[in-house]
C-alpha cells in the first residue's frame, strides 16, 4: 500500500508556496480539483438553463419551485445513505458513479429539450437525480480529502472549495448559460452541462486511487455482517449516535439548523421585495445583491485559506457566523441599494470563513470510519427547517414588514452563536483539542 500522505511529515518545498496553493502540489488534489470545478460549472449552469427551459414552456413561479424543489428532495433523502456509503466503500468511486450519472441525465434532458420533447415533469425529475447526486458526492468528497492531504493543508483545500464555490457555481457557470440560451437554447446548454459532467468523470477515473484510512476488512459502524439494509440503518443509527456524544458537533449543529431557519427565508424569499420596493432595483440589482454575497464568501475562504487554523477554531467560527450576519439588519432600513450590496459581501465574507473552518475541523477531529456519516449529517441538518424558512419568510414579511424581519434575521444569529458557545462549553473543548497547523491528523474524538 502506498503511503498516506496525512502520515509523512510536511514537504519543505511546500513552504515555499502561499498557504493557500500548498495543498497543489499533490498530484491527486490537482485532478480533484479540476473535477469539483467542472461540476460546480455544470451545477450554475443547470440553475440558469432550467428556469429559461421551464419559462419557454409557459411555466411561472409555481413550475419553477416544483422543479427546485425536486433538488434538495433529492439531496435530503439521499444524504444520509450517501454518508454511510461513503464511509464503507472508496470515494472515488461514489464519485465517478454520482459524475456519470448527472451525465446521462442531463444528456437525456438535452435529447428532449432538442427534439422538443421535454415535459414539467421531466425536468423536475432530473431535478431529483441530481439532488439524489449531490447527497451522495458531497459526503464522499469530505471523507476523500483527508486521505490526500496532510492534516496542515485541509483547512487551505476547503479554503480553495469555498473560493470556487461562488466563482464556478455563481458566477461562471451561469454566465456561460446565459450566453449559450442567448445564441442557443436551453437544450443546448443542457448538453453542455452533461460535457462538462463527462469530464468530470473522466478526472476521477484518471485520479490515482487514495489509500483507505482504516484497515483493510475493517467493518464500517461495525455491521457488516448483517443484513445489508439493517446494516445500512446502524451505520446511520452510529453516526447520529456520535453527534449526539459530542458535545461540539451536536452544539454547533444545533446553532446552525437554527440559523438557517432564522437567515435563509429573509435572504432568498425577502431580499427581491427589498431590492425592488426600497432601492427601486430590478433583476439586476438583485442579482448584484447575490454576486456580493458570493464574493464576499469567496475572499473570507481565500483569506482563512492563507492562514493557520486559529486556536480557539470553535469560537471564532460560531461568532463568524454570528456576527456575520449583523450587517443583514441593514438591508430592511435602507434604501440605498449599494448598502445591501456592503452588507451581503460582509455577510458573505463571515459565513464563508466560519464553513472553511468548519469543514476543516470535520477532517480533523471526526474519526476517519465515521467522516462520510457525518458530513451526511451535517448536510440533513444544515437543510432539514430551510422549507420551513422559506414557507414563513413571505406570511412573516407581510405581516410584520420587511425591515422587522430582515431585522431578526441580523441579530438574532449572535445570540444564538453566543449561547451555543456557552452552553456547549466549546471554549474549554478547543482548549482540550488543540489542532496543531502542521504534520498528520491529530486530535480525533474516538469516544
Amino acid at each position: 500500500m502506498e503511503d498516506d500522505p496525512a502520515d509523512l511529515g510536511p514537504d519543505p518545498r511546500a513552504r515555499r508556496l502561499p498557504r493557500a496553493a500548498q495543498p497543489f502540489r499533490e498530484p491527486r488534489y490537482r485532478v480533484l480539483v479540476a473535477s469539483m470545478t467542472l461540476s460546480l460549472f455544470g451545477a450554475g449552469m443547470w440553475i440558469v438553463a432550467v428556469a429559461w427551459q421551464v419559462i419557454a414552456q409557459g411555466g411561472g413561479p409555481a413550475e419553477l419551485s416544483i422543479v427546485a424543489t425536486g433538488a434538495a428532495t433529492g439531496l435530503i433523502a439521499a444524504v444520509l445513505v450517501g454518508g454511510a456509503l461513503a464511509d464503507r466503500i472508496p470515494q472515488r468511486r461514489i464519485m465517478i458513479a454520482v459524475e456519470g450519472a448527472k451525465a446521462l441525465s442531463l444528456g437525456v434532458a438535452s435529447v428532449l429539450t432538442l427534439t422538443g420533447g421535454i415535459e414539467i415533469w421531466h425536468l423536475a425529475l432530473v431535478s431529483v437525480v441530481l439532488g439524489i447526486a449531490d447527497g451522495f458526492y458531497y459526503p464522499a468528497y469530505s471523507a476523500l480529502l483527508p486521505a490526500i492531504l496532510p492534516a496542515g493543508q485541509l483547512l487551505a483545500a476547503n479554503g480553495v472549495e469555498g473560493m470556487l464555490r461562488p466563482i464556478i457555481m455563481q458566477a461562471a457557470g451561469p454566465a456561460v448559460a446565459s450566453a449559450t440560451i442567448a445564441v442557443a437554447s436551453p437544450g443546448a446548454a443542457f448538453a453542455l452541462i452533461a460535457t462538462a459532467q463527462v469530464l468530470a468523470m473522466g478526472f476521477l477515473v484518471v485520479m490515482r486511487a487514495a489509500p483507505s484510512r482504516r484497515e483493510p476488512g475493517e467493518p464500517a459502524g461495525g455491521s457488516a455482517r448483517r443484513h445489508p439494509i439493517m446494516s445500512m440503518l446502524t451505520d446511520v443509527r452510529d453516526g447520529f449516535a456520535y453527534m449526539l456524544r459530542t458535545s461540539w458537533l451536536l452544539g454547533t449543529l444545533s446553532y446552525f439548523t437554527l440559523l438557517v431557519l432564522v437567515l435563509m427565508g429573509p435572504i432568498e424569499v425577502l431580499l427581491p421585495f427589498a431590492v425592488k420596493d426600497q432601492a427601486g432595483g430590478g433583476p439586476a440589482g438583485f442579482a448584484l445583491a447575490l454576486a456580493a454575497f458570493g464574493i464576499g464568501g469567496a475572499a473570507g475562504s481565500l483569506l482563512v485559506a492563507s492562514r493557520v487554523l486559529p486556536r480557539r477554531y470553535l469560537t471564532v467560527m460560531n461568532l463568524l457566523w454570528g456576527l456575520g450576519c449583523v450587517p443583514i439588519a441593514l438591508i430592511g432600513v435602507t434604501n440605498d441599494l449599494w448598502v445591501m450590496v456592503a452588507a451581503l459581501f460582509v455577510a458573505g465574507f463571515a459565513f464563508e470563513a466560519g464553513t472553511v473552518i468548519w469543514g476543516t475541523l470535520l477532517q480533523r477531529r471526526v474519526p476517519a470510519s465515521l467522516l462520510g456519516r457525518v458530513s451526511s449529517l451535517d448536510f440533513f441538518v444544515s437543510l432539514a427547517l430551510m422549507p420551513v424558512s422559506m414557507a414563513v419568510a413571505g406570511p412573516v414579511g407581510e405581516a410584520i414588514g420587511l425591515a422587522p424581519a430582515f431585522l431578526v434575521a441580523g441579530l438574532v444569529p449572535p445570540v444564538l452563536a453566543i449561547a451555543a458557545i456557552v452552553l456547549f462549553r466549546m471554549p474549554r473543548d478547543e482548549i482540550a483539542h488543540p489542532l496543531a497547523d502542521t504534520g498528520p491528523a491529530s486530535g480525533l474524538d474516538t469516544d
